[in-house]
């Protein structure tokens, strides 16, 4: 039985390392040009490998990084259970991230450092953070780790996700039907939706117009969820303050793309959350473990919902 490592030598390192300790039973494989395909039952990538079919008796196909839209539908067997990173690395940067963003955001920060160009010492009217109502497009396992930090700061916290969720402190929004409720009393937008044929776009002039003048854009979710012209236009109509942009699509943006220079607008290059190896590998191989004893695994995707 082996475990196929489809990643970076460094990390792979890592990972070795700690497999040899923890399940000394399972040969650990870097390369696939070393293995011998019927043996492989476990296999980390980032996406499917074009000889992904070889391996006809893989039982769990783990990603290394906490999304899945990356694999294309039909790339992996039905039979393949997919598996989603979840490790406490990926969890704590994505709550520092946030809490980065919500702050900057909250603060003026992006105005500030406009101003900080320009020479200019001028102080803008910021209220507390009791009158400024923070909302998370997305209720998963990430944004539910990110809106714990913020309790403390006293923001008005809200959600909204596709089904029913009963967060304590959090008021919960859900359905196309409710969409528009949560929007219209949000002024930070936290969007950590994962990508699917249903979120594709979702961040459009038409959501824009639904949240409250002035509101602001912190996006953490995937690059395709972003219509980025419409950005532009809420921005420089005053619909909204100002952005602070993970990801984008493509990734990088064209050097002549016009959000590098927007005075609006912060981008970071989707660094907000990291797989660590130490933690991922103990993460992964608590999966192969609850595999083996057929308990239900931590990040099992749902083929159906695409996360």
């Amino acid at each position: 039985m082996t475990f196929l490592f489809n990643s970076d030598a460094a990390r792979g390192a890592i990972f070795r390392e700690i497999f040899a300790r923890e399940l000394p039973d399972l040969e650990f494989r870097h390369s696939s040009e070393s293995v011998e395909p019927d043996k492989v039952r476990y296999l980390l990538t980032w996406a499917a490998p074009d000889d992904l079919l070889r391996y006809r008796n893989l039982d769990v196909l783990f990603s290394i990084g906490a999304g899945v839209d990356q694999f294309r539908s039909g790339s992996v067997p039905d039979h393949v259970k997919l598996v989603r990173m979840v490790e406490d690395g990926i969890i704590g940067m994505m709550q520092e991230y946030v809490v980065l963003g919500v702050l900057a955001l909250h603060r003026d920060m992006l105005a500030y450092r406009e101003q900080q160009k320009g020479h200019r010492w001028h102080e803008l009217p910021t209220p507390q953070a009791t009158q400024r109502r923070v909302g998370f497009l997305g209720l998963g396992t990430l944004a539910q780790a990110a809106i714990e930090p913020l309790k403390p700061f006293r923001f008005p916290l809200s959600g909204w996700s596709r089904s029913r969720k009963d967060i304590g402190g959090v008021a919960c929004f859900h359905g196309d039907h409710q969409l528009a409720d949560f929007l219209m009393q949000t002024d930070i937008l936290v969007c950590l939706l994962p990508l699917t044929d249903e979120t594709c776009g979702i961040l459009n002039a038409k959501l824009f117009s639904s949240l409250p003048a002035g509101a602001r854009l912190l996006h953490v979710g995937r690059g395709p969820q972003l219509d980025q012209t419409a950005l532009i236009e809420a921005l420089d109509s005053g619909g909204l303050a100002a952005a602070m942009l993970d990801v984008t699509d493509p990734e990088p943006l064209p050097e002549d793309h016009p959000l590098w220079s927007h005075p609006k607008v912060m981008i970071t290059p989707h660094i907000a959350s990291v797989t660590q190896p130490h933690t991922a590998a103990q993460s992964v191989i608590e999966n192969i473990r609850r595999h083996r004893a057929g308990k239900n695994l931590i990040g099992l995707v749902d083929r159906t919902l695409g996360y």
